[in-house]
């Protein structure tokens, strides 16, 4: 998906919205379980009650690998059906990947060939060989990680070096030279506020996947006041807020009012620009 077809969907849908598949086998309602294939059974029912609501999906690769084999064939045919089902909407697998040249370019045909997903979220701590591979796939995005929502974000993204330059800044501003705004975003957490306006004023055109709004306490409107550019310039995402809105039989539903809620937030912000 190019950008600007990223653009338009999110301006005709008046949503900024993605909804995470975090699909825990334990949170899942229990009348699932008989199910062949739970964790399908779920993201097919939540992908189905959200896809008016809602421009791209989100699979954690951990909440599948943890399953083993069957937990691939579980994401995989997620995959499948969005692409045959919701083709316009933006697929990010959540891999974090990131390592020497060679094992990145295999990663990136894992992802970008086998599974065939828009984007993938990479570590880009290892520098620009390690993150190049991702970037030779037209069409393709990679989401490199910045500055994240957990607690030990600060450990390290804040560092400064004796320029005064924070690391999480330094990664933005020298990835720029290996991609751009038509194949790369950055993950910035919805828990850092105002810090926004610190990522702007380096990477004031790329797109930001932005987790933590909803269950981990991030505020939509103050992403947007700090963060959205005359694009949108973001994919707010939710996981927890919305899938696991219920974990009775009318999960689906719960779900599907969860995302409508944050879509007309969303419509509310957009018209501001």
């Amino acid at each position: 998906m190019t950008r600007k077809e990223l653009i338009t969907q999110i301006f005709t849908k008046k949503s900024f919205l993605c909804v995470g598949l975090d699909t825990d086998i334990k949170k899942i309602p229990q009348h699932l379980l008989h199910e062949d294939d739970p964790l399908f059974a779920f993201n097919k029912a939540i992908i189905d009650a959200t896809a008016p609501y809602c421009v791209a999906y989100k699979p954690n690769l951990a909440f599948y690998e943890a399953f083993g084999i069957k937990g691939m064939i579980s994401f995989e045919h997620t995959i499948k059906y969005l692409k045959k089902y919701y083709p316009s909407h933006f697929i990010i697998a959540d891999a974090k990947r990131g390592d020497i040249g060679n094992t990145s370019m295999m990663y990136a045909r894992t992802f970008f060939e086998e599974y065939n997903v828009d984007s993938l979220t990479v570590a880009p701590y290892m520098g620009e060989d390690s993150v190049t591979p991702f970037l030779e796939y037209d069409g393709k995005w990679i989401i490199l990680l910045a500055l994240t929502s957990n607690k030990g974000s600060h450990d390290f993204q804040m560092m400064e070096d004796a320029q005064g330059e924070r690391l999480f800044e330094k990664v933005l501003r020298t990835s720029q030279q290996w991609g751009n705004a038509d194949n790369m975003m950055y993950v910035v957490g919805a828990t850092q506020g105002k810090m926004f306006e610190d990522i702007r004023r380096v990477a004031p055109d790329h797109f930001l996947l932005v987790p933590g709004v909803g269950a981990q306490g991030g505020s939509l409107q103050e992403v947007c006041r700090y963060g959205m550019n005359k694009d949108c310039g973001l994919l707010v995402n939710s996981s927890r807020g919305i899938i696991y809105a219920s974990q009775t039989e009318d999960f689906a539903e719960a779900a599907a009012n969860a995302a409508r809620k944050l879509q007309k937030e969303m419509e509310i912000e957009l018209s501001k620009l």
